[in-house]
């Protein structure tokens, strides 16, 4: 069935409240947009829908040629990813010319590809052959922009879990891994020195569904009337976000990398989970997003960074049915297949007339990506990694771009 604009109208029937709460304080929204499902809309049915929740930038989990091409002139960005699997091949610098041209050059400028992802969480996967070909990947392809004089335009970086954190409380006292500490020395090194982000996904719940017990929920849903003081330093913390960020702060900051800039790669709350796994409610999932929504409009940074225009992917678009691991693993999604929101978010929709699905993983014309890994290893072949985890998970770019240069020059300049 083909779309037109007419039948895609309840879309845009959205309430003013989160709209205005967004475009009022200049908030850029972002949304990861994953395809781990057999059953999600055609790219071109969904871009209304991230239009008229007030997203700017969407962060793929490849470089799905679909989605690229239905976003064309719409203005919206794109963070673009080069699956884990294929990290080896891309340390090549001809392979990762090639790469970028097929995957990046030959979509500008009509689509605004801004960012490249090397690879998602590699240093946590105890992968010592992705380990050490991520960075060489991430010199290569930043070679390769240069060499077709795009550098300016699009960035490198990659996606961490705060599994990376050996501590990470106080915030103060945040510090990295040590058997990490020399590879994520060297990343920090090129962010420096190309001005690109350091990515971290934040993931408060899991923190609260390790241990629902000693976790207050509404620390975690940005409720609290109390909080938490870091003894070491002073600050006052209201949320276990802005704590999860800046212990990462203080791990960079240890490194000597004061300068480079972190912003959020992932962020959000399942509506849905199993029996042991507290707090996963479609109203949990509500406030959470919610009230992270209203906290980042505020523009007021992070207590230990109040200058950082902080910018968030919220995880995800839709829930994906075919993610392997706990329920709450499918359900993250702030839609349904069918466009219909999965709870209130301040905005009003009747959802897609029909799902159109595409009955394929990231464009490749079957519903299980070839070589993906066996079901719970939580692994797919497009490095679409499953983001439940044992550990506590303390789970761009124009708008990172520019931001991240404002909080390097007002570090710079606070230390002259």
């Amino acid at each position: 069935m083909d779309f037109t604009p007419s039948t895609l109208l309840p879309l845009l029937l959205f309430s003013a409240s989160l709209l205005l709460t967004t475009a009022a304080a200049g908030a850029s929204v972002g949304i990861n947009y994953g395809q781990i499902a057999n059953n999600l809309p055609h790219p071109e049915t969904v871009v209304p829908l991230v239009k008229s929740i007030g997203a700017t930038r969407v962060k793929l989990y490849d470089a799905d040629p679909r989605v690229l091409k239905a976003f064309a002139n719409t203005g919206v960005e794109f963070i673009v990813c080069i699956p884990n699997e294929l990290l080896a091949k891309i340390r090549d610098p001809k392979q990762a010319l090639a790469w970028v041209k097929t995957n990046v050059q030959s979509f500008l400028p009509a689509t605004k590809i801004t960012c490249i992802a090397v690879g998602n969480e590699i240093l946590t996967l105890n992968d010592t052959v992705l380990s050490s070909s991520l960075l060489p990947a991430m010199e290569s392809v930043h070679t390769a922009l240069v060499s077709l004089n795009l550098d300016k335009q699009v960035m490198v970086t990659t996606p961490h879990n705060l599994g990376i954190l050996d501590v990470s409380y106080p915030p103060s006292a945040g510090s990295f891994r040590r058997d990490l500490t020399t590879r994520l020395s060297s990343i920090l090194d090129f962010h420096n020195k190309v001005g690109s982000p350091f990515l971290v996904n934040s993931y408060p719940y899991f923190a609260y569904r390790a241990n629902p017990k000693q976790v207050p929920l509404d620390y975690v849903l940005f409720e609290s009337g109390s909080g938490m003081m870091d003894t070491g330093s002073g600050l006052h913390y209201d949320n276990m976000f802005y704590a999860q960020i800046d212990a990462a702060h203080s791990a960079v900051e240890k490194l000597g990398y004061k300068n480079v800039c972190l912003q959020i790669a992932e962020t959000g709350w399942p509506s849905k989970g199993d029996d042991d796994e507290a707090g996963a409610t479609p109203e949990n999932a509500r406030k959470y997003n919610s009230n992270l929504l209203k906290l980042i409009a505020q523009k007021k940074g992070t207590p230990m960074r109040p200058n950082l225009d902080v910018n968030i992917y919220l995880f995800a678009l839709f829930n994906e049915n075919q993610k392997p691991g706990p329920t709450s693993e499918r359900n993250f999604g702030l839609f349904n297949p069918d466009g219909t929101p999965v709870y209130s978010l301040g905005f009003n929709t009747t959802g897609l007339v029909s799902t159109n699905t595409t009955g394929s993983i990231g464009g490749s014309g079957s519903t299980k990506a070839p070589g993906s890994s066996p079901v719970g290893t939580g692994a797919s072949s497009d490095g679409y990694l499953s983001i439940s985890d044992d550990a506590e998970r303390v789970g761009f770019a124009g708008a990172l771009s520019f931001s991240c240069l404002l909080v390097s020059i007002t570090l710079v300049a606070l230390q002259l």
